[in-house]
């Protein structure tokens, strides 16, 4: 009996918690104790299905997944190696010819970058950040969804030959962030990314080089913008009494 009330209960919580998150409840600030032990074990089961995830970063992880219940049934391998670019999203070759939802994603994250790059690899950004960068890769997921083979083929040539193109895919990319609910979460990443790297816009790990004028990635200020007059943000302010921590 005492066995069947633990999982009564703990079907309860997963109901109630997930159902939560699904309302994409806005929270100003995450922080290493926002969550209990059990509110991540809830987690773990609603939305790391067909995950691979470092036990490093699971938890940023899982919060971070849990803002885009799109993605529940899609694989995902979070793998950690040592590149330039800090963090970075594609689907493996072979699943390419796959239908979108069938598809294997890989987002790397990055351990040890170039010695300027590496102020802003993931283990360097406050852990309300490093969800807010997850939330941006995991952006790119979301929108691949909905691409097939050509389209896909069009965002990689993108990549090569049309700047203005990836500037924009880029900074919808952080809007779609955004309107799943980690506007907050973005914004400190975007703050300490040009902080830390004392530059104006964040271009990209191979555009360091080039003239800051671009926006590429959302500023500060642009963000700031968008979220005061988000109607998401402004109706969850109201009903959910939001964390001012």
């Amino acid at each position: 009996m005492r066995n069947l009330f633990k999982i009564g209960v703990y079907f309860s919580l997963l109901i109630i918690f997930s159902t939560g998150l699904n309302a994409q409840e806005i929270v100003k600030n995450f922080h290493k104790d926002s969550l209990t032990n059990e509110q991540l074990l809830i987690l773990r089961n609603s939305f790391g299905k067909h995950k691979t995830m470092p036990q490093a970063f699971e938890n940023q992880i899982l919060i971070a997944l849990s803002y885009f219940p799109e993605l529940k049934d899609t694989k995902i391998d979070f793998k950690l190696k040592n590149r330039t670019t800090p963090l970075a999203t594609r689907p493996t070759f072979f699943s390419m010819f796959r239908s979108a939802k069938k598809r294997t994603y890989v987002i790397t994250i990055s351990e040890k970058s170039t010695k300027y790059l590496d102020a802003i690899v993931l283990k360097t950004i406050g852990y309300n950040g490093q969800i807010g960068v997850l939330g941006h890769e995991l952006s790119h997921v979301s929108d691949y969804l909905n691409k097939g083979f050509g389209e896909m083929f069009t965002v990689a040539a993108n990549e090569v030959f049309s700047k203005k193109k990836i500037d924009k895919f880029e900074f919808n990319t952080d809007l779609n962030c955004i309107n799943h609910g980690l506007g907050y979460q973005l914004l400190d990443w975007s703050i300490q990314v040009r902080e830390n790297l004392k530059r104006n816009n964040w271009l990209g790990a191979v555009n360091l080089m080039g003239a800051e004028n671009n926006e590429r990635y959302m500023n500060p200020i642009t963000i700031i913008h968008i979220l005061e007059t988000h109607p998401l943000y402004k109706e969850n302010v109201v009903l959910t009494g939001m964390r001012q921590e």
